[in-house]
């Protein structure tokens, strides 16, 4: 099984960190904090009486007005409050294809563009709503705007980033992410009455933040500028001798034309090892249960018999927590490298849910509550320490492995499929964690933790370490090294052998 990273100087092209990168890091990568704000504030409102009553009225009866008639796990039980929450990861399960398409064709700065147009537009319905249709309709439109970003900014930022700091500046998407689900709960906690319209500030930033922002080299030269792309690499990197990288671009792109079908391609022999990791990378992502938190927080707290204030102002701590654990991922991923964070992770993960299910499981009954203070702030303190595991490795790194590993003629394609699963899965949990939480009761933590357990010892066997490594370079360092995969791409090299030996 082969681990370990490489050094910046033997695999790394000459670059320096030049403003440019940064800036373009920065602009690019506020799409996360509509997505974030996304997954924040639909959280927030569905624990608001005022929104359930005008929105959800038979939530609102058994929440309040039938308090003690219904199980503590099953009151929020409703499939048109799920729906709310779920209908946003449909959408952009769907438009991801299509962004994937755009991606490729018209480059990544286009992609962001439409991003922010829709996401303005969906913030325009939400913040009008007056009935749940408009609500819906606002809901599929922003999803449709995060089918998008969450398509084209990875990919920018990893192919933007010199090597050796990809890692830390492709995390800036996830912490951007945690910044928007941050300022979310703090609106959340402050008012009911803006929640839903502030949405249009992180919309406004990626809009602009896509006209400032040049496209990448590797789109430009993709889509036959050789020049410009030539130009920008120079600029970005801030050296003359830029000859090296842009070769290897112009290789790698001369491959990529060859590709008609990337999807289909990227089904060959070959990519199945970073198809298969993409798609396991981001399902177990989601059945951490991170997004059930993250989704239904202050709905959870109040399930345990906090009050509304307290859950909300919960949720601000968490999300603080959260903040903060991905600027530690910033600081070591290209240090510590992808493994080593995500088996930690997933370990601290499964302790934290376990110790969170005791709890739960002798304190908190159908039709009333025993958690009493001090239990609840080891509760609070558990979910904290769940939190920041998740936001320092499987957070932010199921979004970057993903983006460094596929070659280029079918990373657009690979880049879809990886959000796709994402956003399937992210649909599931929404749709189901209130209906999951009724039937396992406190054993739905359980459920998580089992996962995190399967996922951590997967990392060990299968995944591979990619820091420090040009992502155009990864199937000769990485994946011909590898215990298992290595079969995949020798199988490959003995068969492009023979043909070019038959001829």
């Amino acid at each position: 099984m082969t681990g370990g990273g490489f050094t910046a100087n033997a695999n790394d092209f000459e670059a320096k960190i030049t403003p440019i990168v940064i800036l373009s890091c920065i602009m690019a990568a506020t799409g996360g904090l509509m997505f974030g704000y996304d997954v924040g504030v639909s959280g927030g409102v569905t624990s608001m009486g005022a929104f359930l009553k005008e929105f959800f009225p038979e939530v609102y009866i058994r929440t309040v007005e039938e308090k003690m008639l219904e199980s503590n796990y099953c009151k929020y039980d409703n499939e048109k409050l799920q729906l709310f929450t779920s209908c946003l990861f449909l959408a952009g399960l769907t438009a991801t294809f299509l962004a994937s398409h755009i991606t490729r064709k018209q480059g990544r700065r286009a992609t962001m563009l439409i991003a922010g147009f829709i996401f303005i537009a969906g913030v325009a319905f939400n913040a009008a709503a007056q009935n749940l249709s408009m609500l819906i309709i606002g809901r599929l439109l922003l999803g449709s705007g995060v089918g998008f970003a969450n398509q084209a900014v990875p990919v920018f930022l990893s192919e933007i980033a010199p090597s050796r700091m990809r890692g830390a500046l492709n995390i800036m998407f996830q912490l951007n992410i945690t910044l928007g689900i941050l300022f979310a709960n703090l609106v959340n906690y402050a008012t009911n009455k803006l929640s839903l319209g502030l949405g249009g500030l992180p919309a406004l930033f990626l809009t602009l933040g896509a006209f400032m922002v040049v496209d990448t080299p590797n789109s430009l030269i993709e889509r036959g500028h050789l020049e410009e792309g030539k130009a920008v690499l120079r600029k970005i990197r801030g050296i003359e001798n830029i000859e090296p990288e842009f070769l290897a671009l112009v290789d790698a792109c001369t491959v990529a034309k060859e590709i008609k079908h990337p999807f289909r391609n990227i089904l060959k022999r070959r990519n199945r090892p970073q198809l298969l990791i993409s798609i396991l990378l981001h399902v177990f992502q989601q059945f951490t249960g991170i997004n059930a938190i993250m989704f239904y927080g202050p709905v959870l707290f109040n399930t345990l018999g906090f009050t509304k204030d307290a859950s909300l102002y919960c949720t601000v701590i968490i999300g603080a927590v959260n903040v903060i654990s991905t600027v530690v991922s910033i600081y070591s991923v290209d240090r510590l490298g992808r493994r080593m964070l995500l088996f930690e992770g997933g370990i601290q993960m499964f302790l934290s849910q376990f110790v969170i299910a005791v709890i739960i499981g002798i304190k908190v009954r159908d039709h009333y509550e025993d958690l009493s203070k001090g239990f609840a702030v080891l509760v609070v303190v558990m979910v904290c320490i769940f939190v920041s595991a998740f936001a320092w490795s499987w957070g932010p790194l199921t979004w970057l492995i993903p983006s460094e590993i596929f070659p280029l003629e079918t990373r657009s394609a690979g880049q879809s499929i990886a959000v796709s699963v994402n956003l399937l899965c992210t649909f599931l949990i929404a749709q189901a964690f209130l209906s999951m939480l009724c039937f396992f009761k406190f054993g739905i933590f359980l459920f998580f933790a089992g996962c995190v357990l399967i996922m951590s010892i997967l990392v060990l066997f299968l995944l591979p370490e990619t820091k420090n490594v040009s992502i155009e370079e990864m199937t000769e360092k990485v994946w011909k090294h590898h215990w298992l995969w290595k079969r995949f791409a020798e199988d490959d090299s003995v068969k492009e052998e023979k043909v070019v030996t038959a001829d």
